[in-house]
């Protein structure tokens, strides 16, 4: 079974990748997981490929499932979650992040545990439901309801048109602006009289932070450029925005208003139970 764990083992990280949406955390999973097989008995093991994304599949929804408690407890005590430091090569991450979607990573963080784990092993791996239904203790005909479910959030909408058309671009270029540190171009961006909201879990501070004026906040959005690089255009209650993954978790949302083809404020929101309640899809187009 080693030999067949390492055959496999390219399938089985990118489910667990694609599951947990954190390179660090998938790596952890297929060590649990290959812990598991070790003391297992094999002999009657007649799909090595099949019976191995089943362990490893069921490894990362135990992990999904302790992720959303610990969610549960830094909600119920107003608490600002701390990031994770993991020994994980960021570039590896970004490619990896990058061959699957960005957008689509960062909207499968805000699916229940076992509606991830029904898209994911379906849509994109081809597992039956008659076999995903047992990981969650559901019917084969309740699992293809959560994955049509969850299939719908991850859609999105069709491409934009008119106003909304624009106002992607916008925040396209504005994406790319900070991502590539042009401050210029940034600023070209900003309606003169910007006003940029924040609440008390960005930076964090103790209050919300108001900052006003297309210099400062343009200089804001340059001090957060390693934050750039892990955002995406996504859809946030309908509108276009942005959004930001750190270590496979919706960590940040911005949504925007706009004055004509300039950004005229931002919301930058942060706090756990703010992005509970925002709808978030993948912005197509």
């Amino acid at each position: 079974m080693a030999a067949q764990f390492e055959e496999h083992r390219p399938r089985l990280r990118a489910v667990a990748h694609r599951m947990l949406g954190s390179l660090g955390e998938a790596d952890d999973a297929l060590q649990d997981a290959w812990l598991r097989i070790d003391r297992a008995d094999t002999s009657g093991v007649e799909n090595p490929g099949g019976w191995l994304t089943t362990v490893v599949a069921r490894v990362c929804l135990n992990l999904l499932r302790a992720r959303e408690a610990r969610r549960e407890e830094e909600l119920a005590a107003d608490r600002i979650p701390a990031a994770s430091v993991r020994a994980v090569d960021p570039e590896e991450e970004a490619l990896l992040a990058d061959s699957v979607g960005l957008a689509l990573l960062i909207v499968l963080d805000t699916l229940a545990p076992a509606e991830r784990l029904a898209f994911v092993l379906h849509d994109m791996f081809q597992v039956p439901f008659d076999e995903i239904a047992p990981m969650i203790d559901k019917t084969p005909a309740t699992t293809r309801q959560l994955a049509s479910r969850a299939r719908r959030r991850v859609k999105g909408a069709p491409a934009p048109t008119g106003d909304a058309s624009r106002r992607h671009r916008v925040v396209h270029a504005y994406l790319a602006a900070t991502r590539g540190g042009d401050f210029d171009a940034l600023l070209a961006l900003l309606h003169p009289d910007v006003v940029l909201h924040a609440d008390r879990a960005v930076v964090p501070t103790p209050e919300p932070v108001l900052v006003r004026g297309a210099r400062p906040v343009a200089e804001g959005a340059m001090a957060s450029l390693g934050r750039a690089r892990s955002a995406a255009l996504v859809l946030v209650d309908g509108e276009v925005g942005m959004a930001m993954l750190e270590e496979g978790r919706l960590r940040v949302l911005l949504r925007f208003t706009f004055d004509g083809d300039l950004i005229r404020e931002i919301d930058v929101v942060a706090e756990p139970e703010r992005l509970r309640k925002a709808q978030v899809a993948v912005a197509e187009g």
